[in-house]
């Protein structure tokens, strides 16, 4: 049964794990196969984000790939190999790797990144088609407080 299907009382008594994990794979699942489609990987777009100082990166310094990992740690899934999808940006000219093992976004890599954030905004607007923000809005609300009332559980 689909949520359309369920009555408010029978959707007021649905495990909200059980859907938010259902929510979770699908909108990831989206998100990369529509990357996919543009030629890139959602890690190769993260570790570009991480070594730009236009980005995520506070300083821009090169890091090493332990050091990715960790500060993707909240967000990398356990199938994600950085090493791999870094070995392609090395090979696109995006990043390049120093004596200490450290990568680093080049000039290339930098411009790509900005092509590539350029498609989230498309993304975004297809997961979010039909869903006017207010109801977005009391969604994220709803799943805040679902996350404050487990703490320290």
């Amino acid at each position: 049964m689909t949520l359309d299907q369920m009555t408010d009382a029978e959707l007021a008594a649905q495990p909200a794990a059980y859907w938010t994990g259902l929510a979770y794979e699908a909108l990831i699942s989206f998100t990369r196969a529509r990357q996919a489609e543009l030629g890139f990987t959602q890690p190769q777009f993260w570790l570009l984000r991480n070594l730009s100082s236009n980005d995520i990166s506070p300083d821009g310094q090169g890091m090493t790939i332990p050091e990715l990992r960790e500060a993707m740690a909240t967000y990398l899934r356990p199938e994600d190999d950085l090493h791999a999808e870094a070995e392609v940006l090395l090979e696109r000219g995006w990043l390049r790797r120093d004596s200490e093992n450290r990568l680093w976004i080049t000039e290339a890599g930098e411009e790509a990144r900005v092509r590539l954030k350029a498609h989230a905004p498309a993304i975004r607007a297809r997961i979010h088609e039909g869903i006017d923000d207010a109801d977005y809005v009391a969604a994220l609300k709803v799943l805040g407080k679902l996350m404050k009332n487990t703490q320290g559980s």
